[in-house]
């Protein structure tokens, strides 16, 4: 087995929570932004509209993999009222950035996280890989929790195109770290996205326990990752075997 020289980890859920967050309250601010930045204030008309493009761009980005941003179903949807308007119209950033501000709050670093990056830049390169559709919300919450400076790359689906599970997303971040599928390891929460979508581009893998999944989950996925854990922490303890691969198929005893 070649030395592990580079370690990718996903982002919300993994090293991060999110709290007191509500979807309808940041539609209405990104409402309330169009209308300031000059678009039509015709409410009801706009988040139908909203809504429906919305839904037939989920249906692409979770059939396809194919990642739309979120200035594609704005605009798409002030079309539809009668105000048409570009993807790249400075107005749609200011009022995503709105949007978007609420979520960046909400997001709190997870205990143990910025240890284990730490411990991770001792051995080898950092990469994260993150499914977001407006990837300035990756690189302002990043930063804002301190923890940007650690990653050697960073891979956010509103950039690359493509979400996870493709494996076109985990060849962009391996080709930025200058390092082969079986010399990196990959951390995630989801058994889907992140276990099955890695162990298909070639990374060995580690499931790590989050707000959004847990054990049942990745039983019920079917999905067998090389290291199951019940948090960071213990990723942290069990570092060194992990990089160095002398076991396989660990997980936490509790967690069985």
């Amino acid at each position: 087995m070649p030395k592990t020289r580079a370690v990718i980890t996903d982002y919300i859920g993994t090293l991060t929570n999110a709290s007191h967050y509500t979807m309808e309250a940041s539609v209405d601010k990104l409402y309330n932004a169009l209308v300031r930045a000059g678009f039509p204030s015709i409410r009801e008309d706009f988040l139908v509209e909203y809504g429906r493009a919305h839904e037939k761009y989920r249906l692409i980005r979770y059939g396809e993999l194919k990642e739309v941003t979120n200035a594609v179903w704005v605009s798409e949807a002030l079309s539809a009222i009668g105000f048409h308007v570009c993807v790249e119209d400075k107005r749609m950033n200011t009022a995503l950035g709105e949007f978007f501000k609420d979520y960046i709050d909400s997001l709190k670093i997870r205990p143990c996280a910025q240890k284990l990056l730490g411990e991770v830049k001792k051995n080898c390169k950092l990469g994260l890989v993150s499914n977001f559709t407006y990837a300035p919300v990756v690189h302002e919450s990043l930063q804002r929790l301190k923890i940007r400076r650690f990653f050697d790359a960073i891979v956010v689906s509103g950039d690359n195109g493509w979400r996870k599970p493709h494996r076109n997303i985990f060849a962009d971040v391996l080709m930025r770290l200058g390092v082969s599928p079986d010399e990196a390891v990959f951390i995630g929460d989801s058994p889907l996205e992140d276990i099955k979508g890695a162990k298909d581009a070639g990374l060995r893998t580690v499931f790590v326990q989050s707000q959004f999944y847990g054990t049942k989950d990745l039983q019920g996925s079917n999905q067998k990752p090389d290291f199951v854990a019940a948090d960071l922490e213990e990723i942290c303890r069990s570092l060194a075997m992990i990089l160095n691969c002398s076991e396989t198929n660990k997980s936490h005893p509790e967690m069985h």
